[in-house]
């Protein structure tokens, strides 16, 4: 699910369950490897909510967040931030830190 300031507050902030937001862009050479373990878990866990913000198209979001490097994971719980990590892992590390929310 692509997430833009429209919709970011009723997808994330106001969600049931955790939302795991990958902030990325286009041009980001460890996005491009973190996208299909992305789109792989999308699939696969149902009690996490998983979307993208591209930060080129929405610079205000990744300020808001204070993102400084992409691709930069952001885990919501209740509204809030509960967990924050950055850059290029295996799935595998990439579950076990949703797991720990679900």
């Amino acid at each position: 699910m692509d997430l833009n300031q429209d919709n970011f507050d009723a997808t994330v902030l106001q969600a049931g369950k955790p939302v795991l937001v990958d902030f990325w862009a286009p041009w980001c050479g460890p996005c491009k490897v973190m996208s299909p373990v992305v789109e792989e878990l999308a699939g696969e866990m149902e009690g996490v909510t998983i979307a993208k913000v591209n930060v080129d198209d929405n610079p205000a979001l990744a300020q808001q967040f204070n993102v400084l490097s992409i691709p930069t994971f952001l885990v919501f719980k209740g509204g809030q931030v509960v967990e924050q990590f950055n850059g290029s892992m295996s799935k595998e590390a990439l579950k076990e830190k949703l797991e720990k929310h679900v």
